[in-house]
């Protein structure tokens, strides 16, 4: 089997392969069940990935106008409570309010495939800067040089640089003028800022480019497992692949929990022609 024609490359399941090209094999080519728990504590990481769903949620809400006090009234959760009022009292800093869009869907052709991300926060000064926030809530905080490297900064600023021409007055943000931010409820609301610039783009778009190019070429029956066996604790695969890894618990994720490719609707994207 290979990759469908008309799969949609994300920076869920481009990081996937990146980690393991033989945990994408299983998941997006073979569709193949997940066998295993991702962590030992199931019922603590889907009430955490609850939270997390809920607390975007409530931003989204909270942009499209309806009242902070309305929706804090509606929270029963004492620690999604506490994400909340973290995010009314430290959101993040020195964002554009021009231009703001939650839960925007970009797209861009890479390689000759579609390459999409939903954004939970897009803000734009037209003509000035582009600035794209995501929301984080994993228990322990990633380092800065792990965020950096993450598919979801590179796809994200790269696809703000492509796509986000809609929201900036016609015309592409150059690379210079787009900045990623991340924010973290579990630490009262501290960000880490990724500025952008024309070298970063190219690098970017030559590396995604030859990873999908790679993956949509790929034909062999088994693709090649991660060369880092300390990957596995993260991957509810790891029995298929005889590594006898114990799954890890919530608090060692560095990052959300969350569906492992975006349900979007395609009339929803903003893009450049394909």
């Amino acid at each position: 089997m290979t990759l469908p024609d008309r799969f949609q490359f994300s920076q869920g399941s481009l990081q996937d392969y990146a980690d393991c090209p033989r945990r994408f094999q299983l998941r997006f080519v073979l569709m193949q069940p997940w066998p295993a728990l991702v962590t030992e504590s199931p019922a603590e990481a889907e009430e955490h990935m609850r939270r997390g769903a809920d607390l975007h949620h409530l931003i989204h809400q909270h942009a499209l106008g309806l009242e902070a006090e309305r929706l804090e009234a509606m929270i029963h959760d004492p620690i999604l409570r506490r994400w909340w009022r973290t995010y009314m009292e430290h959101p993040p800093a020195d964002v554009p309010e021009a231009v703001r869009r939650t839960e925007v869907v970009l797209a861009a052709p890479v390689a000759g495939r579609r390459l999409v991300a939903r954004l939970d926060l897009l803000a734009v000064e037209p003509g000035q800067r582009a600035v794209i926030v995501d929301w984080k809530t994993p228990f322990k905080r990633p380092s800065r040089s792990t965020l950096a490297q993450r598919l979801q900064t590179r796809v994200y600023r790269t696809l703000a640089v492509r796509a986000v021409a809609p929201y900036n007055g016609g015309r592409a943000p150059e690379p210079e003028q787009v900045t990623m931010v991340y924010w973290f409820a579990q630490s009262n609301g501290a960000t880490e800022r990724f500025p952008y610039d024309t070298q970063q783009f190219a690098a970017d778009a030559t590396y995604l480019t030859g990873l999908v190019s790679e993956i949509a070429s790929r034909q062999e029956p088994m693709w090649p497992l991660t060369p880092d066996p300390g990957r596995c604790r993260f991957c509810n695969y790891r029995s298929l692949c005889e590594r006898a890894v114990k799954g890890s618990f919530v608090e060692e994720l560095e990052d959300d929990l969350e569906a492992t490719q975006p349900e979007i609707d395609l009339e929803q994207i903003a893009e450049i022609a394909f």
